[in-house]
């Protein structure tokens, strides 16, 4: 009985540590409260427009996080992405690339193979399946947006220095080839931070459970702090529960930040919808995402109709809307507006816009609800504003996005450990950024 009992408890020794090896995410969230909070500055990046008013969809304004990556570092910029699980980086040259990671010099770089279990478990969320590369014998990675850039690559390990301290292991792609839709936005950043809720993802591998960021609508900065200082914040923060589906289904990003939209109020009225629009199907199309990478908020057909519709009655007396059917700005923004070439819309008269969740309001209004655009192929010499809210339909995604533009000033709050998004309205985030520097 003795030797039997020594036996299972190898066994079981051993269980635990092939356990801590593929999932090491899971053990990490329970110290994340005694970690110090990180800081980083969060820059907001804009790409000149085209002359062409359909503009790439994804990347036209990016949110960009400075950091040092190998040994010895090598300096780069990441995209933050809550709405991705895997981070990446360019790590091949090319003519349109201004910044690439090169894997050949640094010491602590360590392709991940096909045989590891990292890369039969751990990528299981990626939209794409990881496969086997038949030639290096390493775990291959393809990555695809909106807007049909796509990326293929490697798993692999690297350091990557997180504030005075390095993060060894840290897994990301090592991406060397792809198509892009948009050069200039390549040449601004090395990669992309994937921030969902994913076991890849690099808020979970840095076993943080809670991270935030504010945007500032003005100066084109911002702040993005991994970890708690809730001791630091002095406003208030409505909260929404995310909406947590453990089953499959088609079109359901289950890792995404997904919250119940319930309805939208335009000035003092509400739309008439019923809430059941505003809920995922047996499909899981329809579901409602927080997605930093996207710059506009998207709303499926007919809500959009419906909002589009009442914008237009409370504003028909302030707006001229453009009478031109083909001018649909990034392909899925089909309201946009005629402002005289020497003056501005009058922001101040614009009804409110609200999204109303479970718990929490996101209120959009003024400046945020029109964006100025390229109004290439109108005639005259007007300028052209575009209604900030766009067709999901058109832009062929089954789901509502709410995008960083109407994040803007709004202390975005994402808690892992409690399964929530919360909302701080109305900050100055340039001041905040400076208060928790202050503190830090």
């Amino acid at each position: 009985m003795a030797s039997s009992s020594l036996s299972s408890l190898s066994n079981l020794l051993l269980l635990i540590s092939i356990l801590l090896l593929i999932f090491p995410l899971t053990f990490c969230k329970i110290s994340s409260r005694n970690q110090e909070p990180l800081i980083f500055s969060l820059k907001t990046k804009n790409v000149p427009q085209s002359s062409s008013d359909k503009l790439p969809f994804r990347h036209n304004v990016t949110l960009t996080v400075s950091l040092s990556v190998g040994s010895p570092p090598q300096n780069i910029s990441m995209v933050l992405d809550t709405g991705s699980e895997l981070s990446w980086l360019h790590c091949k040259k090319a003519p349109s690339l201004g910044s690439v990671f090169n894997p050949v010099s640094s010491s602590s770089y360590s392709p991940i193979p096909c045989s590891s279990p990292i890369c039969r478990t751990r990528t299981r969320d990626l939209p794409i399946p990881a496969s086997c590369d038949s030639k290096t014998h390493t775990c291959h990675v393809a990555v695809s947006y909106a807007d049909a850039t796509s990326l293929e690559g490697n798993l692999a390990h690297e350091t990557f220095v997180i504030g005075s301290s390095s993060r060894p292991g840290t897994i990301f792609g090592c991406m060397d080839s792809g198509l892009s839709s948009d050069s200039e936005e390549d040449a601004k950043s090395t990669g992309l931070m994937g921030m969902n809720r994913g076991s890849l993802s690099f808020v979970n591998q840095l076993g943080f459970s809670k991270f935030s960021y504010c945007i500032s609508g003005s100066d084109s900065s911002g702040i993005l702090l991994l970890g708690d200082a809730s001791s630091s914040w002095p406003g208030p923060i409505q909260y929404t529960p995310l909406v947590l589906e453990t089953t499959p289904l088609p079109y359901f990003d289950r890792v995404a930040y997904t919250v119940q939209l319930e309805g939208i109020r335009v000035g003092s009225k509400l739309l008439s919808l019923p809430k059941s629009i505003f809920v995922p199907d047996h499909t899981g199309a329809g579901q409602t995402m927080v997605d930093s990478g996207t710059q506009f908020t998207f709303l499926m057909g007919p809500v959009y109709s419906a909002l589009k519709t009442e914008f237009m009655a409370q504003t028909k007396s302030v707006l001229k809307v453009v009478d031109d059917p083909n001018f649909v700005f990034q392909g899925t923004m089909d309201l946009c507006y005629r402002v005289g070439s020497l003056t501005r819309p009058n922001f101040s008269g614009l009804p409110v816009v609200s999204l109303l969740f479970r718990g929490a309001e996101m209120s959009v209004s003024g400046q945020k609800l029109l964006y100025r655009v390229n109004g290439a192929g109108l005639k005259g010499k007007d300028q052209v504003y575009c209604f900030t809210f766009g067709n999901s339909d058109l832009l062929g995604i089954e789901a509502f996005v709410i995008g960083h533009h109407h994040q803007q000033n709004v202390w975005m709050e994402f808690d892992l450990a409690k399964s929530r998004v919360g909302f701080g309205a109305d900050v100055r985030c340039d001041q905040a950024s400076q208060r928790l520097r202050s503190r830090d």
